[in-house]
């Protein structure tokens, strides 16, 4: 076994010493040794109670003969972070959190690794470092958090992007102090990641699609004990893995990301998808470009209508048969590769088999969806040569198309003010420029704009347009990912106030009207501006950092 390395023989008498100071046994020393990367903290509501679930694999683990080796990784609650500088370092997470597990379980050359993700850059970070160290692996996500109860609409779901909004209810003076703060107590009831399908729940049922999850692992509530079951089997089911050497490339194949892209556009999943698939396929040595995004959309419909899109959450998913559903779903159209192994050790095929959708509400027929095409669309046009990402089931079917005059800003901060100071009119074009993965730098989420302009009702008037990205919370027609970016010389830099920008998103175009001859002759002009942050991991993300077209990620 590969622990051996760091365990047997007269040489390592000195390794196994360390070990039993630990407290290991001889016979615990001579099992394999099984990572345990647990991200758990207090600082994010979706990772306080990771250490009942690192209890729970940790029983599994010994129940089916390994050794359980515990370590730590970092993460950041972008709820928390949102609309500070503190979002500066949220998607840069990713990348120390790749790295660290990767020095963890090589310079302890642990035999397999549980992970214990559940939100936003977490769960891809991890996703990235199983495909980098290609050990047998299993994921078990901490799960989603309850939607809470609106305080004064009974029986109305409601979650985090609800306070959000309404401070831009507020703002517009529709809603009073008292009202926001009752829906402040009420918003997030349990631990657990935020209740719609925002990023980090879009990224914990795709690992389930891609076949890295047991059945159950992006659906089932961070409170219920199926989820610390579901953690024990996990446990267990690592040895397995290991005696089989079913290492993570094995499911990380071509037809697993293009699987998790066909459920992405079936769930409306978040548009920060489109960063991680690609980052995550490429450490598994897997071409995955954006056009593939179109293509798949295109002949996928959009079944699940989930918040931010819809009025649903993800307990509503897990209760009509969860992803093991809209798998079965799709493969019975054709959609899914169905043969792809899973770290169950069977295939999609036989992971689904005699499974039903248990509510053609939540989980549609694909004769009768919420959309005909996916929830993601790629465009492209003269403003962003190597494309942009939005999430079309999100948007308005008004705004579907829309032209008027850009409003130009050269932060989230200055675009922000401008919305909650009613400076916004109906019909601009917000553009939010020099918040990319290098400019920003780090590629900040806008929510804190969207929810705004969605709570003072300009969500149907009103179009924003970034180098930077948005949360899975964000709805209305928000336009991120333009690539190149501002700080890259990309065409975004160049926009000026008034410019017409003309949006298609059934063409899949977003123009700046703008000739040719006027696009060349103000980038011939253009500088690059000085870095907003000199020093630390920031300054050199920044100065390694690719484009958000090739998965933000550092080379």
């Amino acid at each position: 076994m590969k622990s051996d390395d760091a365990k047997k023989g007269i040489e390592r008498a000195p390794h196994r010493a360390l070990f039993k100071a630990i407290g290991y046994t001889d016979e615990e020393i001579r099992r394999p040794l099984i990572g345990i990367a647990n991200a758990v903290n207090t600082a994010i509501p979706g990772h306080v109670h990771l250490d009942t679930l690192a209890q729970a694999v940790k029983a599994g683990i010994y129940m089916a003969g390994g050794t359980p080796v515990e370590f730590g990784t970092i993460g950041v609650c972008d709820g928390i972070a949102m609309n500070h500088t503190g979002m500066n370092y949220s998607l840069a997470s990713r990348e120390l959190i790749v790295d660290s597990i990767e020095v963890m379980a090589i310079g302890h050359a642990l035999d397999a690794m549980v992970m214990i993700p559940n939100c936003d850059k977490i769960v891809p970070g991890m996703l990235m470092a199983a495909a980098r160290l290609d050990l047998p692996t299993i994921f078990i996500s901490g799960g989603p958090m309850l939607a809470g109860e609106h305080p004064e609409i009974p029986g109305r779901k409601i979650d985090l992007i609800t306070v959000f909004e309404a401070v831009g209810t507020v703002k517009a003076g529709k809603m009073n102090a008292d009202q926001l703060a009752a829906i402040e107590d009420a918003a997030c009831p349990t631990c657990g990641s935020c209740a719609g399908m925002f990023t980090a729940n879009s990224m914990n049922c795709l690992t389930e699609v891609i076949g890295m999850g047991l059945p159950g692992n992006g659906t089932i509530p961070a409170v219920f004990s199926a989820r610390v079951r579901l953690a024990k089997q996990a446990g267990i089911q690592i040895l397995d893995l290991w005696e089989k050497k079913l290492s993570a490339r094995k499911i990380m194949t071509p037809e697993a990301f293009h699987n998790a892209l066909t459920v992405d556009m079936a769930l409306g999943c978040s548009t920060n998808t489109v960063l991680h698939l690609p980052a995550i396929a490429a450490e598994a040595g897997v071409a995955l470009d954006l056009n593939m995004i179109n293509a798949i959309s295109e002949r996928t419909p959009h079944i699940c209508s989930l918040s931010p899109g819809g009025a649903h959450h993800i307990q509503d998913l897990n209760r009509a048969g969860g992803i093991s559903a809209v798998l079965g779903a799709l493969s019975a159209a054709g959609l899914i590769h169905a043969d792809s192994l899973t770290v169950t050790g069977n295939t999609i095929a036989e992971n689904t088999a005699g499974v039903f959708t248990l509510d053609p509400e939540v989980i549609r027929p694909l004769d009768h969806p919420y959309h005909p095409q996916g929830g993601l669309a790629v465009l492209y046009g003269n403003l962003a040569p190597e494309g942009c990402v939005v999430k079309q089931s999100a948007v308005l079917d008004g705004m579907l198309r829309h032209e008027g005059p850009a409003r130009v800003f050269d932060s989230e901060e200055t675009a922000t003010e401008a919305i909650m100071q009613g400076r916004i009119s109906k019909g601009d074009v917000i553009i939010v420029r020099y918040e990319g993965p290098m400019g920003g730098p780090g590629m900040r989420e806008m929510l804190t704009p969207t929810s705004a302009i969605a709570g003072m009702g300009l969500d149907a008037h009103v179009a924003l347009i970034t180098d930077g990205r948005f949360s899975g919370g964000s709805r209305g027609a928000a336009i991120g990912h333009i690539s190149p970016e501002a700080a890259q010389g990309g065409p975004i830099a160049i926009v000026n106030e008034g410019d017409r920008i003309a949006i298609d998103i059934p063409a899949k175009t977003v123009t700046l009207k703008v000739s040719d001859d006027e696009i060349d002759r103000r980038l011939a002009g253009w500088q690059a501006p000085e870095p907003k942050i000199r020093h630390g991991y920031m300054a050199r993300y920044a100065r390694q950092v690719s484009s958000a077209s090739q998965g933000a990620v550092v080379r």
